[in-house]
Order: C-alpha cells, then structure tokens, then sequence
C-alpha cells in the first residue's frame, strides 16, 4: 500500500471502495474473508476490522451472518428538488412499487394534526398507514393525515398501489402547488421496526411533509419514515450569485 498520512484503516477503507468503484467488487459481491484482506492489504486483522466496520456504519457494505461481508446493493435515491410521490419518483428509475396497507381509520384529529391542517378542534381526520416495498423489499413506514371530508372521497380508491398525490388529484380534482419539508435522524419506534423488519432503535430518515394547494390551503400532513441504510433523499443547491464579497464578520 502506498504511504500517507491517513491511519492505516483509512487506507484499507479507501482500496476495498476503489476496487467497488471499479467493477472488481460489485453489489451483493462477498468481500474476501478478513485473514485474505490482512494478505492481500499485509495489515494485522484489527486494521481490516476497523475498515471494514466503518463501510458497515456507512451503509457500504453489510455482514451476513454466518456467511461473511457483502457489498451493499446501491441506495435508492429520491430529488427533493420536485415534489413527488414515491411511485412517480422511483417508477422512472426501474424500481417496482408496492403498497402494504396497514391502516385506515377516521379519529378525532390532535392538536398538532389539527394546527397543520388547519382544524377546528374536533374535526375528524383519515389516518392512513402504508408500508412502501421497493423491489419487494420494505423501505419506508408512512402515516398520513388527511381532512375526513376530503378522505372520503378516496374510499374507492386503491391505497394499495397509487399514490395518495395522484388519488386525491384524480378523485377529488385537488391541485397540488408545493409542500414544506422538513427532515431529521431518529430512533425507529416499535411500530415502525416491526412494520420495517429492523431491530429496536435503528437509526431511520424521519421526513415530515406538509401539502398545499394551489390556494395555499393545506391538504394533508405525513410521517415518512424510511430505511436509513437503503435510501437518500438528494438535492441541488445552487450559490446565490446575489451574494457580495466583503460582508463577511
């Protein structure tokens, strides 16, 4: 290995992503047994270890038990710069969708579900729970509010294979202008590690997405909860050209 400043893990870590950038370790590729890489790198097994248990936390590859360390299959990727449902973003890249529903019922709407929506204290809402599969695999748990009177209209409706944005535009002639977005790191709760299949507290990408309408009324508030290890969510971000040198403190 060539000399550098970088510890010696760092090194190892940067070759195994090199030979997977190239080709020579493709994805669901078993990586040679650690005794293979401490001859192939001549580092001790503690140096692979560290390597390999940082690509492990970074989500590059994962460890079979009883079989070894695999590279991970590439993470599916959503742009936040356009405002989809999952379906309509994942379907032009190949990927097949399915739906799971979990859950359709009408409740007394919280204070919180109340304040997005903009409800009178009392007002019922549709509380919809979906497990999204992505090529058969389970990759998001979402709940989703929507105004009753609004809701029923989809009562015909399949929410097992469309989404709720092209439903309520289809069935209840809604358009939909623009959503607010906001994301955040959490531990899983035990509803969505069941429905996700992942153990207690896995960290996940909790999105909370809130929907208007072209007249800036809202439509409907969710909680996407997806598979951290599995999917990103992606954006550009340009410079802002009005900025002026100089006013910086």
């Amino acid at each position: 290995m060539q000399d550098s400043t970088s510890p010696l893990y760092k090194r190892v870590k940067e070759q195994l992503c090199a030979r997977m950038l190239d080709g020579t370790y493709g994805p669901e590729t078993q990586l040679p047994t650690e005794q293979a890489l401490c001859d192939m790198f001549e580092v001790s097994r503690i140096t692979v270890r560290q390597a390999l248990e940082e690509l492990r936390q970074e989500g590059v590859v994962k460890k079979v038990h009883g079989r070894g360390t695999f590279v991970s299959p590439p993470r599916a990727f959503q742009n936040v710069d356009a405002l989809q449902g999952f379906s309509e973003a994942m379907a032009p890249l190949g990927h097949k969708v399915s739906n799971q529903l979990e859950g359709l019922r009408y409740l007394e709407a919280r204070e919180e579900i109340r304040s997005r929506l903009n409800l009178e204290e009392g007002t019922r809402v549709a509380e919809i729970k979906r497990v999204r599969l992505l090529d058969g695999a389970a990759l998001s748990f979402e709940t989703t509010y929507i105004g009753e009177t609004l809701a029923r209209q989809l009562t015909s409706a399949d929410l097992g294979t469309q989404d709720i944005f092209r439903l309520l535009e289809e069935h209840s002639k809604v358009r939909i202008n623009h959503a607010n977005v906001a994301m955040d790191a959490i531990p899983t709760d035990e509803e969505t590690a069941v429905a996700l299949g992942l153990a207690p507290l896995t960290p996940i990408l909790r999105i909370e997405r809130h929907v208007f309408d072209a007249n800036g009324h809202p439509i409907l508030f969710e909680y996407l909860h997806f598979r951290g290890d599995a999917f990103q969510y992606r954006m550009r971000i340009d410079r802002d050209r009005g900025t002026k040198r100089g006013t910086q403190q």
